[in-house]
C-alpha cells in the first residue's frame, strides 16, 4: 500500500496524488499546474492507462484541469466526486479546453512563420466531453464501495459548492488504513455554503496548507459596508466595477448584492442595475440556482423557505455575447459591473476598466487575492495610471479591498481542522501551499505533537510500515522568456502583433501621405471596435 505524490508538492496548484492498494492506482486529483508553480508543459509523469480510477475533491482547475488530458492519453476508468463538483466540472472544463485550443492555435500561427512544427492543444473540447462522459457522483455521506478492499465517502470541505474532503478506508494483506485527502478547506461563515466538517479519526491525512503561516483580518459587514459604498457611488453618477473570479466568489457576491436590495439599504437608487459581465459565471450561477440539496448553510436554505431565491433580484442582468457587453460601457446610467478575471490581467474586466479607472466619480472594489505582478496587485499598490489596450489610463476611481473574503482556511481554522483527530495521525502529509509556507506548517504540526512533513514531487510512502520509501525531488520552474508571466498567451499574441506594428509603422516613412491616411483611419477602426 503506497501513496506517491505527483503534484501540490512544495505548490499550491497542480493538486495530484495516486494511492496504490492491492495492485489497483487511484489518484486523488489531477490538477493543472498554474503561474509560477507550473515546471513542465503540465505533462503527465505517469502512464494513464494504468490508472484504474480517480476521486476529485472540488471542480477548480487546479484540482481538476488535467483530466481530459487523463482522458486523452489512455484513462477509461470512472471519475468519482459529489454531485455539484460534477455539475460544475462540465462547464469548467469545457472552458479549460477552448483556452487550451486557442492558446494551441496562436502558436501554430506565430510558429508557422518561424518554420516550426504545429503544437497540439494540451487537450481539446472533445477530450473534455468524452472526461464527462465518464463521471460518477454521489453525495456528501454516502460510503461507497470503490473496488475491491477500498471505500471512499465525500465530506463537506466547505471551500466551494460541491467541495469535499474524501475519506478512504483501505485493506490489504489483512490490514486496514484510513487515508484523509483535505482538498481544499474553507474559510468558516461563508455565504451560502456550510463549514467544513470535521473528520475524527485517520491514520494519514495529506493536508492542504495554503494559509497555513496566517490569519485573515477579522472579517467587516460586507453588506453594510458594500450598501454604503453603492449609495456613495450612484448618487455621485459613477459606477462599480467588480473584478471577480467566475465560480464561488461571483456568487457570493450575488448573495449579498440580493440581501442589500431586500433590506433596502441603498437609498439614492433602490432598484439599482447588477452587470454580471461573464460567460462562465453565468453558466456557474445556473448551476447554483439549482438543486442544492444537501450543500446549502441554514441561512441560505432560511432564504429558500422563506421564498427567495438566493442569486437573482429585480435589475440583475447576465451578459453573454461580446456586444452586450460592450453596450455595458455606452450606457450612462450607474451600475455595478461583475467581471472577470479576478486580478485584472485578461478576459472583459480589463474593457470595463478603461472606461471607469479615470473617472473619479467610480470605483473599483477587489475581493480577492491579487497575485504578485498583476494589474489587480498595481492598483491595489497605488498606481497613478496603467496601461490598458495601448492607453496610458489616469487611476481617479476610488481603489478598494474588501479583505477577509477567502474561501481558504487561515492557520487557526487549519489547526482546528487537524487537532480534532483524535487519536492523532500516524503521519500528516502537507501539501498545497508555496514551498515556504508547507515547511512551516508542517513544522507548526509536529511542535504541537503530530507527526508530519512536506513531501516532495514524486516522494512515495509506504501506509503499511509508515515509511518513506523514496524522498522525491525540488522541481524547477518552467523557464520563460522575459514578461511571459505577465499574461496569458494570447495576451503576449497581441503583444508581438503590437511590435510588428510599429515595424510596419517605421517603414511607412515617406509613403504617401493619403496611403498613410487611409492606414491610419484603416487601424482607428479596429482600436474603436475592440475598445467600444
Amino acid at each position: 500500500m503506497k501513496l506517491t505524490f505527483f503534484g501540490a508538492a512544495h505548490a499550491v496548484t497542480g493538486s495530484c496524488h495516486c494511492l496504490e492498494v492491492n495492485g489497483r492506482k487511484i489518484l486523488i486529483d489531477c490538477g493543472l499546474q498554474q503561474g509560477r508553480d507550473e515546471h513542465d508543459d503540465n505533462a503527465l509523469d505517469f502512464a494513464p492507462s494504468y490508472i484504474d480510477y480517480v476521486l476529485v475533491t472540488h471542480a477548480h482547475i487546479d484540482h481538476s484541469g488535467r483530466i481530459p488530458l487523463l482522458v486523452k492519453e489512455g484513462f477509461h476508468g470512472q471519475i468519482f466526486t459529489t454531485r455539484l463538483t460534477g455539475e460544475l466540472m462540465s462547464i469548467m472544463l469545457r472552458d479549460s479546453a477552448h483556452i487550451q485550443e486557442s492558446d494551441a492555435q496562436w502558436q501554430n500561427q506565430k510558429g508557422k512563420r518561424a518554420g516550426r512544427e504545429e503544437v497540439e492543444p494540451l487537450y481539446t473540447l472533445a477530450d473534455a466531453e468524452a472526461a464527462l462522459q465518464q463521471v460518477v457522483t454521489y453525495e456528501y455521506g454516502q460510503t461507497f464501495e470503490l473496488c475491491e478492499g477500498v471505500q471512499v465517502r465525500f465530506v463537506d470541505a466547505g471551500h466551494l459548492l460541491g467541495s469535499a474532503a474524501i475519506e478512504v478506508w483501505a485493506t490489504e494483506g489483512g490490514v486496514t488504513k484510513k487515508l484523509v485527502f483535505s482538498g481544499d478547506l474553507g474559510n468558516v461563515d461563508q455565504p451560502i455554503i456550510r463549514d467544513p466538517d470535521f473528520i475524527s479519526q485517520a491514520d494519514y491525512v495529506v493536508m492542504e496548507s495554503t494559509y497555513g503561516d496566517r490569519n485573515h483580518e477579522p472579517p467587516e459587514s460586507y453588506t453594510q459596508a458594500l450598501a454604503a459604498l453603492i449609495d456613495d457611488v450612484f448618487s455621485k453618477g459613477g459606477n462599480i466595477v467588480i473584478p471577480s473570479f467566475a465560480v464561488g466568489r461571483t456568487q457570493e457576491l450575488l448573495y449579498f448584492l440580493r440581501e442589500i436590495k431586500n433590506e433596502g439599504l441603498v437609498r439614492s437608487v433602490p432598484n439599482f442595475t447588477v452587470c454580471v459581465d461573464s460567460p462562465l459565471a453565468a453558466e456557474a450561477t445556473k448551476i447554483y440556482a439549482g438543486n442544492l440539496h444537501g450543500y446549502l448553510d441554514e441561512d441560505a436554505i432560511a432564504v429558500l423557505q422563506g421564498g427567495d431565491d438566493l442569486f437573482t433580484f429585480p435589475g440583475l442582468t447576465l451578459t453573454q455575447s461580446t456586444e452586450e457587453s460592450k453596450a455595458l460601457n455606452m450606457d450612462k446610467s450607474s451600475k455595478i459591473i461583475i467581471s472577470a478575471s479576478g486580478m485584472c490581467d485578461a478576459g472583459r474586466i480589463r474593457h470595463h476598466l478603461k472606461h471607469n479607472l479615470w473617472r473619479p466619480e467610480c470605483a473599483v472594489v477587489f475581493v480577492g487575492y491579487q497575485g504578485e505582478g498583476t494589474l489587480g496587485r498595481r492598483l491595489l499598490e497605488g498606481a497613478k495610471t496603467v496601461k490598458l489596450f495601448g492607453e496610458e489610463i489616469a487611476v481617479r476611481a476610488r481603489i478598494i479591498n474588501f479583505k477577509g473574503l477567502s474561501s481558504h482556511a487561515d492557520r487557526d481554522h487549519l489547526l482546528g481542522w487537524i487537532e480534532h483527530f483524535a487519536p492523532k495521525p500516524q503521519q500528516v502529509f502537507v501539501v498545497h501551499g508555496d514551498a515556504p509556507v508547507t515547511e512551516v506548517f508542517a513544522n507548526t504540526l509536529t511542535e504541537r505533537g503530530i507527526p508530519a512533513h512536506a513531501p516532495l514531487y514524486e516522494e512515495v510512502y509506504d501506509l503499511l510500515e509508515n515509511r518513506m520509501l523514496a524522498k522525491g525531488v525540488v522541481l524547477e520552474t518552467k523557464s520563460r522568456s522575459a514578461g511571459a508571466s505577465a499574461g496569458s498567451p494570447a495576451f503576449l499574441r497581441l503583444q508581438d502583433v503590437a511590435k510588428e506594428l510599429e515595424l510596419l509603422i517605421s517603414r511607412s516613412r515617406g509613403r504617401p501621405n493619403k496611403d498613410l491616411a487611409k492606414l491610419a483611419d484603416q487601424l482607428r477602426q479596429v482600436m474603436d471596435k475592440w475598445d467600444a
